[in-house]
C-alpha cells in the first residue's frame, strides 16, 4: 500500500485559454478502488497522461508505484496480429499464464488468444486487454471508460470483474458500474477537487444534500447583503448631507453657530464616511462568502426540444422482419414484431452484433426511399438527408437503390416522417461549428445556446471539432438534434462518453417533453427511467425473438 501524493499540480495545454488543474493538491491511495468522476472536458484523461509523465506540469506528483494504462494503444497493423502476439507489446512483463487466469475471471476463452485481434468484438477486446492490464504484479492501474460500445451483458461480466480487484482508477460516466466496483470516488468539481470514502450514489447523496445546504445559506446571505446595502446607502445620504453643511449657515436659523464648529462637522462626517466603508466591506466579504457557496453546485439548465406531431399514430411497425446479410449463412435477426407508436420510446437491447444498428439502417432506408411528394418539400428532404445520414458510415447505404441486404418480413414507416438521428460514430465531424450549423441550416446561435447548457465553454467553439474530446463530440450531435424539429429522435448509443451530469440533464429532457424515441443506449440507468418498451434482440433465440417487445 503506498500513497500519490499531488502538490500544486499546474497544467494547461499549449494555446488553451485556461490552466485544467490549478495549484491542485489532493493524496490517493493506492490499494483503493477509486472512481474517476468529472464534466467532460474537466481533465480526466489528462490526469491519467500526467501520471504516466505523458505531459510536463507544475508542482509535484510523487508516488513509489508503477502505472499501467487501459486502453493500450492499437494501430492499424496490429488488427492482423494474433492478440498472443501483441501481449509483450502492450504489457512488456505480462505472462501468458497469468494472462490466461484473468481471462478465465472473465469468461474469455483462451482460443481467443491465436485470433486475429481484428476479427474479436469489442467486448472481447476490452476484456482481453483488461486480462493483460491484471495480470501483473504492483502496478496501479488506469482504466479510462473501459464500457463504452460494450453491450449489456459484457458490462455486467466487466463490473463483476473490477468489483473483485483494487489498487486502480477507473474513469467511467455508467452509474451502475460505479455503483458496483468502487470505494473512492477523485471528483473534479467546477472549482475544486474532493476525495471521498464510498460509490457513485453516496457521493451523489452527499453532494445533494451539501448544495441544498449551500443554497439555502445563499439565500440567507443575499438577505443579508441587501440589509447591508439598505443600511450603507442611509449612513452614506447621512454623511453627505453633513458634509453639505460644513461651509456656510444662515445667521438667523443656525445663530448659535459658528465659523468654529466646522472642524466639528468635519470630524462627525469623517466619522460616518468610516462606518460607510465598513458596511462595504462587510457587504464583499458577505459577497465573497456567497460565491464560496455556488461555486461547485451542479445546477444544469432545462434543455428543450421540438418534437412534432404526425398525422399518424403508428410511426414504425415490423412483422416477421429481419435482415440477412450477403454471403452469411444465418439472419443477423429475424422474425422481428413490433410497434412504435407516437409518443412511445422504444429502446433495442442486446448484445453487440445482435443487429440493433442494422435494424436502425432499415429504418431510415425505408423512410428515406418514400416519394418526395411525402414529405412537405423537397428542401425538407434534402434537410432530412443532412441530418439524418449525412457523412456518417450509413448515408451510402441509405442512398443506394439497392441496400446489398436481403430483408425478410415486412417493415413500414409512416409517410412524410421526419426524423432526427444521432450517430453513434464521431469520426465525420471535422471543421468549425460555424460550418457544421451552415451545412445542417442550424441556427448558429441557437446551437451554441445548446451547447454552453450541455456545460461546454465558449472556448471550445472556436476551435477545430476534430480537437474536441468524444464526450464534446457526443454534445455536438446531441445538440444537434434537440435543435431540430422532428416526428421520431433515432439516437444510437448517444451517451458513450457522456458525462454523469449532463446523462441526468437528458434524462430530464426527455420525461417533460415525451419525444418518440428509437434509442440503443447500454446504460442502465438511463434505460430504467426512460424507457417504455424494450426491444429485445436476439437471433439465436427463435422462441424469444416471436414476442420481442417487454414492458419495463
Amino acid at each position: 500500500m503506498a500513497q500519490i501524493q499531488v502538490s500544486n499540480l499546474t497544467f494547461g495545454y499549449e494555446g488553451s485559454f485556461d490552466n485544467i488543474f490549478e495549484n491542485a493538491s489532493f493524496s490517493i491511495d493506492t490499494n483503493w478502488k477509486l472512481g474517476f468522476i468529472g464534466r467532460n472536458g474537466k481533465g480526466k484523461t489528462t490526469f491519467l497522461r500526467l501520471l504516466l509523465g505523458d505531459y510536463e506540469y507544475q508542482g509535484s506528483i510523487r508516488s513509489s508505484t508503477a502505472f499501467d494504462y487501459f486502453p493500450y494503444q492499437v494501430q492499424a497493423w496490429d488488427m492482423q496480429e494474433n492478440a498472443v502476439d501483441l501481449l509483450k507489446k502492450w504489457k512488456a512483463d505480462s505472462e501468458l499464464w497469468r494472462v490466461c487466469c484473468e481471462m478465465e475471471e472473465l469468461h474469455l476463452a483462451a482460443e481467443l488468444l491465436y485470433r486475429p485481434f481484428g476479427t474479436l468484438s469489442h467486448g472481447e477486446r476490452t476484456k482481453l486487454m483488461l486480462a493483460v492490464l491484471f495480470s501483473g504484479e504492483n502496478d496501479f492501474l488506469l482504466i479510462d471508460e473501459p464500457t463504452n460500445h460494450l453491450d449489456q451483458d459484457s458490462r455486467e461480466s466487466v463490473k463483476e470483474y473490477l468489483s473483485r480487484k483494487k489498487g486502480f482508477i477507473l474513469v467511467s460516466h455508467d452509474r451502475d458500474l460505479l455503483d458496483g466496483c468502487i470505494d473512492h470516488v477523485l471528483v473534479l468539481n467546477r472549482c475544486s477537487i474532493e476525495v471521498q470514502s464510498g460509490n457513485f450514489s453516496i457521493w451523489w447523496e452527499n453532494k445533494s444534500r451539501k448544495d441544498a445546504f449551500s443554497k439555502m445559506e445563499n439565500e440567507k446571505h443575499k438577505r443579508e447583503i441587501e440589509e447591508l446595502r439598505r443600511a450603507s446607502k442611509r449612513s452614506r445620504a447621512w454623511a453627505d448631507k453633513n458634509e453639505k453643511t460644513k461651509i456656510g449657515f444662515h445667521p438667523i436659523k443656525e445663530h448659535d453657530r459658528s465659523i468654529s464648529t466646522r472642524a466639528y462637522i468635519g470630524a462627525k462626517t469623517k466619522k460616518m464616511q468610516s462606518r460607510v466603508r465598513q458596511f462595504e466591506r462587510r457587504m464583499e466579504r458577505k459577497i465573497e462568502e456567497k460565491e464560496g457557496l455556488l461555486k461547485d453546485i451542479e445546477a444544469p439548465v432545462d434543455l428543450k426540444l421540438t418534437p412534432i406531431r404526425h398525422h399518424k399514430e403508428v410511426l414504425i411497425s415490423g412483422r416477421k422482419y429481419g435482415i440477412m446479410y450477403p454471403q452469411a449463412q444465418n439472419a443477423v435477426f429475424e422474425n422481428l414484431n413490433f410497434t412504435l407508436r407516437q409518443g412511445e420510446r422504444i429502446f433495442l437491447h442486446g448484445r453487440n452484433g445482435c443487429g440493433k444498428s442494422s435494424l436502425i439502417r432499415g429504418i431510415l432506408r425505408h423512410a428515406m426511399s418514400e416519394d418526395v411528394q411525402c414529405f412537405e418539400t423537397a428542401k425538407a428532404r434534402a434537410l432530412f438527408l443532412a441530418q439524418s445520414c449525412q457523412n456518417s458510415p450509413y448515408f451510402p447505404v441509405c442512398e443506394q437503390k439497392e441496400w446489398g441486404v436481403q430483408e425478410i418480413g415486412e417493415l413500414r414507416t409512416a409517410p412524410g416522417l421526419m426524423i432526427s438521428y444521432v450517430n453513434q460514430d464521431t469520426s465525420f465531424l471535422q471543421g468549425t461549428i460555424k460550418n457544421f450549423c451552415a451545412q445542417r441550416n442550424l441556427d448558429e446561435s441557437l446551437f451554441c445556446a445548446i451547447l454552453c447548457q450541455l456545460d461546454m465553454e465558449r472556448g471550445q467553439f472556436v476551435k477545430n471539432m476534430e480537437e474536441y474530446s468524444e464526450g464534446q463530440k457526443k454534445k455536438v450531435l446531441i445538440a444537434a438534434s434537440l435543435l431540430t424539429p422532428a416526428h421520431l429522435y433515432i439516437w444510437d448509443e448517444p451517451l458513450n462518453y457522456i458525462d454523469v451530469f449532463s446523462r441526468m440533464q437528458i434524462e430530464k429532457l426527455i420525461l417533460e417533453y415525451q419525444p418518440t424515441m428509437l434509442v440503443v443506449e447500454h446504460d442502465v440507468r438511463f434505460r430504467e427511467k426512460i424507457a417504455t418498451q424494450v426491444l429485445q434482440l436476439d437471433a439465436q433465440n427463435d422462441s424469444a425473438a416471436e414476442n420481442t417487445t417487454a414492458i419495463f
